[in-house]
């Protein structure tokens, strides 16, 4: 159930920062100043303006957009840290683990890469269950996003048999980062 500030209510669950289904367990209020509640964890909360938001998440696509996938995920943290609506969070997040795991990627990482986009998944699967409109006034087709991580997970666990005789393979799914937009 969500409160009127749009987070989650409820207790944390088993399994620390993810409920028992593998979506992230968001509780919102925290009793620290300067942070909300994911599940058992308490995750930065540095509110600013939705305008700010909007502009830090634009500067992350367009770094994403050209392949800067480190600097997307560092331009995109202040939009994440700035809203306490969990829809939202849910979507930065998202994005941010899909920047990350394309980060892993091009440092030839595929266990890194495969869990961030594992956790891509679950936080834009949350964001859609939770606000269907977040992502669609953002520009977003988050079903579109969602299948095109599913194929680059299915394509990551392909990888150890064809690593083995072409350890380029990696670089090669860095290269074909799925869009965002």
């Amino acid at each position: 159930m969500a409160s009127a500030n749009g987070n989650a209510a409820g207790s944390a669950g088993p399994g620390g920062p993810l409920g028992p289904s593998g979506s992230p367990n968001l509780q919102g209020a925290s009793d620290r100043p300067g942070t909300i509640m994911q599940g058992d964890r308490r995750k930065a909360y540095r509110p600013i303006s939705e305008e700010l938001r909007r502009s830090a998440f634009e500067a992350g696509l367009e770094a994403y957009a050209r392949g800067d996938f480190f600097e997307a995920h560092e331009l995109l943290e202040p939009a994440w840290m700035g809203t306490s609506n969990v829809a939202e969070r849910s979507l930065y997040q998202g994005i941010i683990k899909l920047a990350a795991g394309y980060v892993h990627a091009v440092r030839g990482n595929p266990i890194g890469m495969a869990r961030n986009l594992e956790g891509a998944r679950r936080y834009l699967t949350t964001s859609e269950q939770l606000d269907p409109g977040c992502a669609t006034s953002a520009g977003i087709d988050l079903a579109a996003l969602v299948a095109a991580v599913d194929d680059r997970l299915a394509a990551v666990r392909a990888l150890p048999a064809i690593v083995g005789t072409n350890p380029a393979a990696l670089l090669d799914l860095a290269a074909d980062a799925p869009p965002v937009r």
